[in-house]
């Protein structure tokens, strides 16, 4: 089968790639900080979040028969924007400034009304690409769920990020040159997981917006497994078995998306939940594997022209 691809997102996702190499390297040699992180930080993880993105829709866009043109414009689009942020982020990071929520300047205050602009209209595009998934033939039922409802749930991970640029705390009251945050309950720059920098002591609506972005990733490499899974387990060669297991998979990615954003708006570190977040993310977790096996032990019945069906 011939594998097509939306050029202009692979070439970007390609120059993402050698980006995040790069700022790997500054990372080794470049000992200079910000708010208590090494400057390359920021723009690896970035260019690593973005080249995901660029390879992922690029591969998708090339699989569509209908609408070409549309998504093809829209992924152009995409690419285009997301590079404007990306200049942005890595001159921040070279001149050792903050990027996002920065207003201390009319220069940078320009500039994040640029990012602000491109990843309202990156949010647009990848939309707009997204219905086209439902207007397309992607294959038999549980990859066309799988696809589909990453697709969906990422816009929504996407949309989060928008509950991180208004003012937090006492932003107005004690202007400092900054509106918007990171972490909710605490002032950006605290202590972090390693690498990712996830706030320990606060919440961090980065979480959420993370997970729910990378729901195109993570939901069909779920079926992935299923799908490799069944050379070995017959019960999962059922397609209907395979489309209700991926309908387990999203409806707990789902919860577990909501209830990551309640728990970073309640100021809740990640590494420190109280009592109702474990119960709740318990019960999610508990619910998918009753549920998954159901699903999987349940005996199919002979339908009537005896072609044998899940029950």
């Amino acid at each position: 089968m011939t594998v097509t691809w939306h050029r202009p997102l692979l070439w970007f996702g390609a120059a993402m790639t050698a980006l995040a190499l790069f700022c790997i390297v500054a990372l080794a040699v470049d000992h200079r900080q910000l708010l208590g992180v090494d400057v390359w930080e920021k723009p690896l993880k970035f260019s690593l979040s973005t080249a995901i993105y660029a390879f992922t829709w690029s591969w998708l866009i090339g699989q569509l028969t209908r609408f070409r043109r549309l998504a093809w414009w829209a992924g152009t689009a995409s690419a285009v924007l997301i590079l404007v942020e990306m200049v942005i982020i890595v001159g921040a990071a070279a001149t050792e400034t903050t990027s996002h929520f920065n207003v201390s300047t009319p220069l940078n205050t320009a500039l994040w009304a640029v990012m602000a602009f491109s990843i309202t209209a990156v949010w647009a595009a990848t939309f707009v690409v997204s219905i086209l998934l439902f207007r397309n033939a992607l294959g038999d039922r549980a990859r066309s769920l799988a696809i589909r409802a990453g697709a969906i749930i990422a816009l929504v991970g996407m949309g989060l990020a928008f509950l991180m640029t208004g003012p937090q705390g006492d932003q107005i009251s004690n202007y400092q040159g900054v509106i918007g945050a990171h972490t909710v309950g605490q002032a950006d720059g605290g202590p972090g997981l390693p690498v990712l920098g996830w706030s320990t002591v606060a919440g961090d609506l980065r979480i959420p917006h993370f997970v729910g972005m990378h729901a195109l990733q993570l939901i069909p490499l779920a079926l992935i497994v299923i799908e490799v899974l069944a050379r070995r387990v017959s019960r999962l060669r059922d397609a209907t078995v395979r489309f209700r297991l991926v309908a387990i998979v999203t409806v707990t990615y789902a919860l577990t998306l909501a209830l990551l954003t309640v728990q970073a708006l309640r100021g809740q570190s990640i590494v420190q939940p109280d009592a109702p977040t474990l119960a709740a993310a318990i019960t999610i977790a508990a619910l998918a594997v009753v549920a998954a096996v159901i699903v999987i032990v349940r005996r199919p019945t002979p339908a009537r022209d005896g072609v044998v069906v899940s029950a």
